[in-house]
């Protein structure tokens, strides 16, 4: 309907082009089966846009404006996540790699014993009760508890006479 009022709009404040006179058609005549039919003439409409008084459409925003809000929500994300939980890691690879003797320790399968030796850099052997020792690899301590003195040799035999 909008359409319709703006395309009458326009043609009534569009000057009046002069239009050559239709030629008068002859009387009609019948048509015979030799003589072949013309296509009617085609008709001339004007076409407007749709819409033609609606102001233009706000420009999209540029390429940096929308990357903005994605860069600040992955610097949060950064800072409360993946920060802290790669200087925790840091800090239990620390703990593990500096395991010695006397330390007391949690496994992962939940024993709680006491290192009585350094076996290599990956093993080490823990107490977990009187006279049971047990080799645990070092990944498999879950933390370490108290840092002990470390265990004494015992003076060599005859020192002391």
């Amino acid at each position: 309907m909008k359409l319709i009022q703006t395309a009458q709009a326009q043609t009534d404040q569009a000057p009046a082009a002069p239009t050559p006179p239709a030629p008068e058609a002859p009387a009609p005549v019948a048509p015979t089966p030799a003589a072949p039919t013309s296509p009617p003439a085609p008709t001339t409409s004007v076409q407007t846009a749709p819409d033609a008084g609606a102001p233009p459409p706000p420009p999209a925003p540029d390429a940096f404006t929308q990357l903005v809000p994605l860069l600040f929500i992955t610097l949060i994300v950064y800072f409360i996540v993946l920060r802290p939980q790669q200087r925790r890691s840091k800090e239990q690879k620390d703990a593990l790699k500096n395991v010695r003797r006397g330390d007391t320790v949690v496994t992962n399968g939940g024993f709680i014993g006491k290192v009585t030796k350094a076996v290599d850099d990956a093993e080490v052997e823990v107490e977990i009760a009187q006279n049971v020792r047990v080799r645990v690899l070092r990944q498999a301590i879950a933390e370490v508890r108290a840092k002990g003195e470390p265990v004494k040799d015992q003076a060599p035999s005859g020192a002391g006479r």
